[in-house]
C-alpha cells in the first residue's frame, strides 16, 4: 500500500503547486531557491510566502517519499524485477521536477511574468510531471503484483497507445499554457473571453488558449470510442481500465466545458487538474495491463518483512 500512498501524496503536491500558480504566489519566496527570501525559514511571512514555502516543504517530502520507496523496493525485490527500475526512474524524474521548479523561481518565471520562456517552462514542467506520475504508477502496479510490460505487441495496439499518449500529452501541455493565460489575463465574461481568443491583437497566451479545448475534444472522443480496442483480448483488468479511461475522459470533457462557462475559477481549475491526473493514471494502467507479459522469470531475492506494507501479494492484478 505504501507505493499507492506515495502516488496519492504526490498528486496532492501537484495540486498544491497548481494553487501556487493560480493564486499568484510563485514569487512568495522571491528569486531565492532553495532559501525563501534569503533565509531558511521566513519570519512573519506574507500569505503568498506561506503558500510558496509550504509547497516547497511538501515537495521536499515528496522527494523523501520516492527515495524511501526506492529503498524499500530494492530490499524487497530481485534485481531483475521491474519495480526496481520503476522506482529508480521515479527518483530521477522527481529530481528533474525539482530542477524545473527551481528554474521557474531562479529565472523569475513566476507571478506576473507573461513571456514565452515561462510558457515553455510550464509545458516542460507538465510533461515532466506526467512522466513522473507515469513511473510512479507503474512502480505501484509492479509492486502490487502486476506483470512486466513488453513492446512486442501487435502493431495496432502499439499504434493506438502511442496516438493516445501523444493526445493526452498535448492536452496536458496546452492545458498548462491555457491555465497560465487564464491566471494572467482573466476574462470578465464568456463573450469577452471568446473574442479575445480570436483576436490577433491579444497576447499570445490568450490566443493559445483555444488549442486546449480543440486538443481535449479530439482526444476525449478518441478515448471514449476507441480505447476499448487497446484492451481487446488482454483480460478483465485491461477491459476494466479501458472502461475507466473512457468514463474519466467523458467527465473531464464536461469539466473542461464548465471551466470555460464559469471563466476558470481556481477551485474548478484544481478539480480539472485532479481529474486529468486520474485520467493519466488510468491510461498508464491500461497500457501496463494491455502490454503485460507473464512474470515467470521474476522472483523475489529474499523475503522482506516490510513487503506487506508495500502491497499484499494477494492483490496481484489479473492479466492474460
Amino acid at each position: 500500500m505504501f507505493a499507492w500512498a506515495v502516488l496519492v501524496y504526490n498528486i496532492g503536491v501537484i495540486l498544491w503547486g497548481a494553487y501556487v500558480r493560480a493564486s499568484g504566489s510563485g514569487a512568495g519566496c522571491g528569486a531565492h531557491w532553495p532559501l525563501c527570501n534569503g533565509v531558511v525559514v521566513p519570519l512573519a511571512p506574507a500569505t503568498k510566502t506561506i503558500i510558496e514555502f509550504s509547497h516547497r516543504i511538501t515537495s521536499g517530502l515528496a522527494l523523501v517519499s520516492v527515495v524511501a520507496l526506492l529503498v524499500l523496493v530494492r530490499r524487497a525485490f530481485a534485481r531483475a524485477h521491474p519495480a526496481r527500475r520503476g522506482a529508480a526512474w521515479t527518483v530521477v524524474f522527481m529530481l528533474t521536477e525539482a530542477a524545473v521548479g527551481a528554474g521557474l523561481v531562479l529565472f523569475q518565471l513566476v507571478a506576473d511574468n507573461a513571456t514565452m520562456a515561462r510558457a515553455m517552462f510550464m509545458a516542460v514542467h507538465l510533461l515532466n510531471t506526467f512522466v513522473l506520475i507515469g513511473w510512479l504508477t507503474l512502480t505501484a502496479w509492479w509492486v502490487s503484483g502486476g506483470d512486466p510490460v513488453s513492446l512486442r505487441a501487435p502493431s495496432g495496439r502499439l499504434t493506438g497507445l502511442a496516438i493516445a499518449t501523444l493526445g493526452l500529452l498535448l492536452v496536458g501541455i496546452s492545458g498548462a499554457v491555457a491555465a497560465l493565460g487564464n491566471t494572467l489575463y482573466p476574462d470578465g465574461s464568456l463573450t469577452e473571453g471568446l473574442a479575445a481568443d480570436l483576436s490577433g491583437a491579444s497576447h499570445f497566451l490568450i490566443r493559445l488558449r483555444i488549442l486546449h479545448p480543440a486538443f481535449a475534444g479530439l482526444t476525449a472522443v478518441g478515448l471514449i470510442f476507441g480505447v476499448s480496442r487497446i484492451a481487446d483480448g488482454r483480460g478483465e483488468t485491461a477491459r476494466r481500465m479501458a472502461r475507466s479511461v473512457a468514463i474519466i475522459a467523458g467527465a473531464q470533457l464536461g469539466l473542461g466545458a464548465l471551466n470555460v462557462v464559469l471563466l476558470a475559477p481556481v477551485w474548478l481549475q484544481l478539480a480539472h487538474l485532479l481529474v486529468a491526473d486520474a485520467l493519466w493514471i488510468a491510461f498508464v494502467l491500461l497500457g501496463a495491463s494491455a502490454l503485460a507479459v507473464p512474470a515467470a522469470t521474476v522472483s523475489l531475492a529474499h523475503t522482506y518483512p516490510g513487503r506487506a506494507a508495500l502491497a499484499p501479494t494477494s492483490s496481484r492484478p489479473s492479466s492474460t
